[in-house]
C-alpha cells in the first residue's frame, strides 16, 4: 500500500528568521508535521483492515482521522514552500508571477485588499485553523478560505496556493498569544514565486467538475 512520507524541508531552520525561530521550524517540522503523516498512514492502514474484515463500527471516525491527517499533511507540505528567506513584497509583474498579480486584482480588487482578508481570516480563527488562498475553478476567480482545524469550512474542489498556519504551535513559542503579530510577520517571507506556481498549475488544470454528458 502506498504510504504518505514527510518532506524534507527546502531550507535549514534557521532559513526564516527572525520571521519564525528555528525552534519552531525544527518542532512545527520534525513533530507536528511528522505527526499527521503518521496519523494519515496509521488510518489507512485501520481502513484496510475494516476491508478485511468487513467491521465497519469504526468507520466515521476513521474516515474524520483521514481528512483530518491527510489534510494537515498537505497544507504542511504547501506551507514549507510557500515561505523563503528571500521572500516577502508584493507579486510584481516579472515572468509568470505577473498572472498572479493580475488574478489578485480581478478577484479582490487591489493587493491590499487581498492582503487584508486573508489577514484577518488568518488571525481570527477560532482555535486552530488555517487562513488559506485557494483558487476555484468552478468561477475561475481566487477565493480566501478560513479553514477549521485542516479540512473544514473548505469549498469542494478549490485548489490551495498559499497557507497561513494559524494553530498555536506555528508561532507561540515566539508570538505568544499575539496571533495577529505573527500573521503580519508572515508577509515578509512569502515566496511568491511558488504561489505562482501553484496558480499556474491549478488553472492548467480547466474545470472538470462541470463537465457537460
Amino acid at each position: 500500500m502506498p504510504v504518505y512520507t514527510l518532506p524534507d524541508l527546502p531550507y535549514d531552520y534557521a532559513a526564516l528568521a527572525p520571521v519564525i525561530s528555528p525552534e519552531i521550524i525544527e518542532l512545527h517540522h520534525d513533530k507536528h508535521h511528522a505527526a499527521y503523516v503518521k496519523g494519515a498512514n496509521d488510518t489507512l492502514e485501520q481502513l484496510a483492515e475494516a476491508r478485511d474484515k468487513e467491521q465497519w463500527g469504526a468507520i466515521n471516525g476513521l474516515e474524520k482521522d483521514l481528512a483530518f491527517h491527510l489534510s494537515g499533511h498537505i497544507l504542511h507540505s504547501i506551507y514549507w514552500t510557500n515561505m523563503s528567506g528571500d521572500g516577502g513584497g508584493e507579486p510584481d509583474e516579472k515572468d509568470r508571477v505577473g498572472e498572479l498579480a493580475e488574478a489578485i486584482r480581478e478577484s479582490f480588487g487591489s493587493f491590499a485588499a487581498f492582503k487584508a482578508q486573508l489577514s484577518r481570516a488568518a488571525a481570527t480563527t477560532q482555535g486552530s485553523g488555517w487562513g488559506v488562498l485557494a483558487y476555484e475553478p468552478l468561477s475561475g476567480r481566487l477565493i480566501v478560505e478560513q479553514v477549521y482545524d485542516h479540512q473544514g469550512n473548505v469549498g469542494q474542489g478549490s485548489t490551495p496556493i498559499l497557507v497561513f498556519d494559524a494553530w498555536e504551535h506555528a508561532f507561540y513559542l515566539q508570538y505568544r498569544n499575539q496571533k495577529a503579530d505573527f500573521v503580519e510577520a508572515m508577509w515578509q517571507v512569502v515566496n511568491w514565486q511558488d504561489v505562482a506556481r501553484r496558480y499556474e498549475d491549478a488553472t492548467s488544470r480547466g474545470n472538470a467538475l462541470l463537465l457537460a454528458p
